[in-house]
């Protein structure tokens, strides 16, 4: 394929383009359910089907959705008998489809909810915030119901409980004639929700018929408001502030593109603890579990929906439904997710081929007004990547909120044809680097490329299309109407792996903040270093392990949040550095761009402002390989079949340095109250299985993935070099 957005004109082929695993083809998912009776309301929920799925219960057709990534219902109350009944889903995933792996099956959950007379429809109950202040929060909460509710007098409760269980707002009423309810409360003194405190209520709902109850449901709700404007820029709970976000696809890396609720954890934890506070879910339709996961943790976001509209970037992708489907797909994405606090903004589309024209112009339009008939409390915006077609179509002046992929250059253009008077920057930076490789001399380029298929982790290459991070905070903190950003990207990803596209083996990005198996990269701690404000940053690189470099230049680089800093090798300073407004590339970074490696110890300290130290890093050149380190994200798991613990496994030196040319072969057992799941080194060129119990180091380092069983005890994890049976390290975590 020519890929447009990378600005080529020719077809070439692109091997590891959409991850290079087997995900074309056709599926079949079978499942046998037994009702004790016919039930008189059933709904058949998906959370997202890849691809194209239809539905069959006992045999009779029951619906058919077509995109993957969405959320679709089907009523199966007609379908449903007593005894034993059969479902059957299948689904197809047709060649160039995906720009990247986009999985394939059931890769979300299903549930079948069963019901009475009446139930309670779960995308009708919508709760929002009115308004806000230190004393009172006016609240509004709606509620529809299903089924033969209109034969009798059918009444609803509506509670709020705070997290002690304390009722803090409640109502009783009865439904009107079309089978809706209604009512504001106020909340005194209300806990607002936000990154920083991700306050949950707890909203309870209950519907009667003569006094017995019919349905009930319990969901976790927040009490925040979300503005934009010209000259406040974007407000959350009425307080200006820059958003601090990330780019995610939907795959988990070893684990593919089944959702997974530890993945997500570790994903969103690691993320926050970097200073990050939102993220964008490109390109495509969020998991509940995901979003559930942001609400509770407290991670804003930007919920997308489509990578394209009528004009296809690939043969089959979903320009061949848009015009079918689109409408149903935006209102399946608002009333599926609009109760969750956690998303700030709605996004109809990602580098949209239409945005030079009046039909694109007018379908934005469109598709924004759905999301506000559904949701009038949060804006809508879209990526753009064609700012002067965009401007001039009028298609980037309709947006609530002006998104801007990439081309910081242009934004100070940009913003004098806007009414808006602000803009995001809805994808950022593509800085592209490998954890751990480092190429000499350093250079800053949008094109380098090299024969081992790695990116230089100096983190200043980048893609012909975009920049450094340095250069998108330089717009935000000069420019009071740059209202953030969503740096491509927080993780690695399957597919996509610019710039070797046409390069084998490579198949994953390189994008990432993170690698693929979640390990941060050297650019990890740059975005820290700004971001982060509740804990110091101070990292250095590059590793000191350089037996054939010894007398050459081997630049040196600090990320601190810190304004100055010395170096010292073996105890002689280089000399101390102090960030520069004026410079690109020392504003935000430290350099010492003469060092000449020698073995030993390299040492930097921080200064504050005052010239006081205020923390200290040492960096030690690393000897033979002794063990293996392994360390759990977390010691303790559930029993429940599904949890994860993340193991991070490093060859260290006697010492327990980092030994940072290690590519050993490692083999893996895992004993007791678990099982192996997957295991990933974070190298875009690796063609190991994720799947079986071996892999390769990549400099130094990978991640095991550890499922619990549904016994309680220890699991045992035990890694070793393959080829010798020796330098073992081992870890125990406890499922319960």
């Amino acid at each position: 394929m020519a890929i447009e957005q990378n600005g080529e004109k020719e077809k070439t082929e692109k091997s590891g383009r959409s991850g290079a695993l087997p995900w074309i083809g056709k599926g079949f998912y079978r499942k046998e359910v037994v009702l004790d009776r016919a039930p008189k309301e059933a709904m058949l929920v998906f959370d997202g089907a890849m691809s194209e799925p239809v539905v069959k219960v006992n045999g009779q057709f029951a619906g058919r959705w077509a995109y993957g990534y969405n959320a679709f219902r089907l009523n199966v109350a007609k379908l449903l008998r007593q005894g034993k009944n059969t479902i059957e889903v299948s689904l197809s995933n047709m060649e160039e489809s995906s720009r990247w792996y986009p999985g394939g099956g059931l890769f979300r959950p299903v549930k079948l909810i069963l019901g009475g007379q009446a139930m309670l429809d779960d995308w009708e109950t919508y709760f929002r915030t009115v308004s806000i202040n230190q004393q009172m929060a006016v609240v509004d909460v709606q509620m529809g119901a299903i089924g033969d509710w209109r034969n009798g007098v059918v009444t609803a409760d509506v509670l709020l409980r705070d997290q002690r269980g304390v009722i803090v707002a409640q109502s009783h009423s009865a439904f009107d004639e079309t089978g809706h309810f209604r009512d504001q409360f106020h909340v005194k003194k209300p806990q607002l929700w936000s990154p920083e405190t991700p306050y949950l209520y707890t909203l309870e709902t209950r519907i009667y018929k003569d006094l017995q109850i019919l349905d009930e449901k319990k969901v976790k709700v927040g009490i925040r408001t979300v503005a934009v404007g010209k000259e406040k820029g974007f407000q959350l709970n009425g307080q200006t502030r820059k958003i601090k976000g990330v780019c995610l696809h939907h795959d988990l890396g070893p684990l593919g593109a089944a959702v997974n609720k530890a993945a997500l954890i570790r994903q969103i934890r690691t993320m926050k603890e970097m200073g990050c506070d939102a993220i964008r879910t490109a390109h495509n339709m969020p998991s509940t579990m995901q979003m559930e996961i942001c609400d509770s943790m407290g991670m804003m976001v930007m919920a997308e929906s489509f990578d394209m509209w009528i004009y296809p970037k690939c043969k089959n992708g979903y320009a061949r439904f848009f015009k079918e489907w689109s409408d149903r797909d935006i209102e399946n994405l608002v009333l599926c997710h609009r109760n969750h606090p956690s998303i700030i903004m709605w996004s109809i589309g990602n580098e949209i081929p239409e945005q030079w024209s009046e039909e694109g112009r007018n379908i934005s339009k469109h598709l924004q007004q759905i999301c506000h008939d559904l949701d009038p409390t949060r804006p809508v915006t879209q990526g753009m990547d064609r700012a002067e077609a965009a401007l001039k179509s009028g298609f980037a002046q309709v947006m609530d909120v002006p998104g801007f992929n990439y081309r910081v250059h242009k934004y100070e253009n940009n913003i004098k044809q806007l009414p808006q008077g602000f803009l995001l920057g809805s994808e950022t930076a593509s800085t592209v680097s490998s954890r751990g490789v480092y190429k000499f001399p350093v250079q800053v380029s949008d094109h380098a490329v090299y024969p081992d298929g790695q990116c230089s982790s100096y983190d200043t290459e980048y893609c012909s299309w975009s920049n450094l991070p340095d250069d998108d905070w330089k717009m935000q903190d000069d420019y009071p109407w740059v209202i953030g950003e969503f740096v491509w990207t927080g993780y690695d990803y399957l597919g996509e792996p610019t710039p070797y596209d046409e390069y084998w083996p490579s198949r994953s990005s390189y994008f990432g903040i993170c690698d693929l198996a979640g390990l941060p990269k050297d650019r990890y701690y740059m975005y820290r270093s700004k971001w982060n404000h509740d804990s110091p940053t101070l990292h250095v690189l590059p590793h000191w392990t350089w037996p054939d470099r010894v007398g050459k230049v081997t630049p040196v680089y600090v990320y601190t949040d810190s304004p100055s800093a010395e170096l010292f090798v073996n105890g002689v300073s280089q000399g101390k550095r102090f960030k520069d407004q004026t410079s690109r590339l020392d504003r935000y970074r430290l350099r010492w761009n003469d060092v000449k490696y020698q073995p030993g110890e390299l040492k930097v300290v921080a200064y504050d402002k005052d010239g006081k130290p205020t923390g200290e890093k040492v960096i030690c050149t690393a000897g033979k390989a002794d063990h293996l380190s392994l360390v759990a994200d977390r010691r303790v798991i559930h029993a429940d079949g599904n949890d994860l613990a993340f193991v991070t496994v490093s060859m260290v030196d006697k010492e327990g340095n980092l030994v940072p040319d290690a590519d050993h072969q490692l083999v893996f057992e895992v004993n007791g109250a678990g099982h192996f799941k997957a295991v990933c080194n974070g190298d875009a060129t690796s063609l190991e299985s994720f799947v079986s119990p071996t892999m390769k180091l990549f400099h130094g380092q990978l991640v095991l993935v550890v499922e619990a069983s549904k016994a309680k005890g220890d699991i045992t994890v035990v890694a070793k070099d393959a080829k010798t049976g020796k330098l073992t390290g081992n870890v125990m975590i406890v499922a319960e």
